[in-house]
């Protein structure tokens, strides 16, 4: 599916995985509209060809204004990358008591509801658009992680919440395809991003030591040129595809 000269929609936008993702596709001449808290929006900085609009992905409404701004745009509508997340960790049972219920709540709001909320309302525009050859109108890119498949001691929640994430792939692929709309996941491993920012030198060096190869922490271009490649490929539909080196996450 071409990219140039047409509007996409990343969440998380602002940095990490989503900011990596908005500058590749504006590179690639896309119209980008970045997603993310008005916080992270305010310390953004400037890209040509990416909008920042400050928008909670739990939040129907908010989002559904987001989209109408990319419809707006003039450009067709034809790609969705949700990057949005949190990675709070806590045991199920713990020293100060039982899993905080709210917290598992949060986690799975914002990485499985948010994933989904911004998943119905683009495709719902994406439906809308002129078709191109095959009936294909647009491609949803979703980010689950490894910890789907790895959990570890202390991400029951985090773990739940993309575990869900991988679980609606095909489903939504399935419930898409009448429209022309594709959706796949990306499962990333450890990707050096800001929520890595405040570790040490030597725990970082661990968690590089642990990736059977390249032995290294992943790049958030990575994720990036990985997107991309789903976009250009139109037979990638349904899949979930890790980005982890090889590594299979132990149990701590």
């Amino acid at each position: 599916m071409e990219i140039k000269e047409t509007a996409a929609i990343v969440t998380g936008g602002a940095s990490g995985l989503g900011g990596a993702t908005a500058r590749a596709l504006a590179a690639r001449g896309a119209r980008v509209f970045a997603l993310d808290l008005p916080n992270a929006v305010q310390k953004a900085d400037p890209v040509d060809g990416v909008t920042y609009v400050p928008a909670d992905v739990t939040d129907a409404e908010q989002v559904a204004d987001a989209v109408s701004t990319a419809v707006d745009s003039g450009l067709p509508l034809r790609t969705t990358v949700n990057c949005a997340g949190v990675g709070w960790a806590g045991r199920i049972l713990g020293k100060q008591g039982p899993h905080d219920l709210e917290l598992f709540r949060k986690v799975v709001e914002v990485n499985l509801v948010g994933t989904f909320n911004v998943l119905r309302l683009t495709a719902s525009a994406m439906s809308t658009t002129e078709p191109l050859e095959n009936n294909q109108r647009g491609v949803v890119i979703n980010t689950a992680s490894i910890a789907a498949f790895d959990g570890q001691i202390g991400q029951v929640a985090y773990a739940a919440s993309k575990g869900g994430v991988v679980g609606l792939t095909l489903s939504a692929a399935r419930d898409l395809a009448s429209f022309g709309i594709r959706v796949v996941t990306i499962a990333p491993g450890i990707i050096d991003t800001p929520m890595l920012a405040g570790v040490s030198d030597d725990f970082r060096a661990n968690l590089a030591a642990g990736v059977p190869f390249p032995k290294r922490l992943g790049h958030p271009t990575e994720y990036a040129g990985l997107a991309l490649s789903i976009i250009d490929q139109d037979y990638l539909n349904g899949e979930v595809i890790r980005l982890d080196g090889a590594l299979r996450m132990a149990p701590r």
